[in-house]
């Protein structure tokens, strides 16, 4: 091929149940109209998480990558409650790069996968 690639990436899908609020919603004024979730409601956190990869034959694979990921939710090495996408986004991403450090991150996380987040992390100075 002609073109020239700028970053190789790989992505996995996973969901994880979770119960979070949004505390503001029972205080502040504008956001009366959503204050029903100031109180504690169940979720289903739909993760989208990219990865930058070295090469074509796959330095992370795939399913590896996603089971390790889904693990730090089942031993409670992170967790979904009482947080926003955006901070469930950064605590995933903290793991992330502690374990494949010096790549770039991409992850969505969404609520029911309605309605949610999506943040692009880079190693590169900015």
């Amino acid at each position: 091929h002609s073109m020239k690639i700028k970053k190789q990436m790989i992505w996995v899908r996973f969901t994880k149940e979770g119960i979070h609020k949004f505390p503001a919603a029972l205080t502040e004024p504008e956001l009366s109209e959503v204050k029903f979730l100031g109180y504690d409601h169940r979720h289903i956190f739909h993760f989208k998480v990219g990865i930058e990869v070295k090469h074509d034959d796959r330095d992370i694979e795939f399913i590896i990558f996603k089971r390790w990921l889904e693990s730090l939710y089942e031993d409670s090495t992170l967790e979904l409650d009482f947080k926003s996408c955006e901070m469930i986004s950064n605590s995933l991403c903290d793991a992330i790069n502690y374990k494949y450090p010096h790549r770039d991150i991409t992850i969505s996380v969404s609520e029911d996968n309605e309605n949610g987040s999506y943040k692009e992390y880079t190693n590169e100075d900015i």
